[in-house]
C-alpha cells in the first residue's frame, strides 16, 4: 500500500444509500486504521460523522484491496495529532497536500480486510 493508487471511498448517507468518491488514503498496520484526509463540507464528511461502516478499495489489474471498518471523523479541534497522521500518511503516499484551514481526516478502524495480490507483481 506504498504504491500511489488512488482508492474508492465508499459512505452511507442518512437515508442508508452508498456514496463513492475517489479518494487518496493510508494505511497503518499496526493501528489497523485508514486515513482518508477531506475538508469538513465535503458529503464523506457528513457521513462519517454518521459513525457508519465504511470501505476503501484500489485497484491495480488483477490486484485489488478493499479495507472494511466503522469510519468517524477526527478535527484538528478534535484530535490534532491524529489528523497530523492522515496528512503525513497522505504525503508520504502521494504528495504534501494543500494547506486548508477545514481540514479533517475520515478514520476507518479497519475490521476487515479482502484483496488478491500476485506473487509476480503483474
Amino acid at each position: 500500500m506504498r504504491e500511489r493508487h488512488l482508492a474508492t471511498l465508499t459512505t452511507l448517507r442518512k437515508d442508508g444509500s452508498p456514496h463513492v468518491v475517489a479518494v487518496g488514503f493510508s494505511y497503518d498496520v499496526e493501528q489497523q486504521r485508514a486515513r482518508v484526509i477531506t475538508f469538513s463540507t465535503s458529503q464523506k464528511a457528513k457521513n462519517a460523522l454518521l459513525g457508519g461502516r465504511a470501505a476503501v478499495s484500489q485497484v491495480d489489474g488483477g490486484r485489488w484491496l478493499t479495507l472494511e471498518g466503522v469510519a468517524h471523523l477526527v478535527t484538528r479541534e478534535t484530535d490534532p495529532d491524529e489528523v497530523q497522521r492522515a496528512v503525513a500518511g497522505y504525503a508520504a503516499r502521494y504528495q504534501e497536500p494543500k494547506e486548508r484551514d477545514n481540514r479533517v481526516a475520515i478514520i476507518i478502524s479497519v475490521d476487515r480486510i479482502m484483496g488478491r495480490v500476485s506473487a509476480t507483481n503483474e
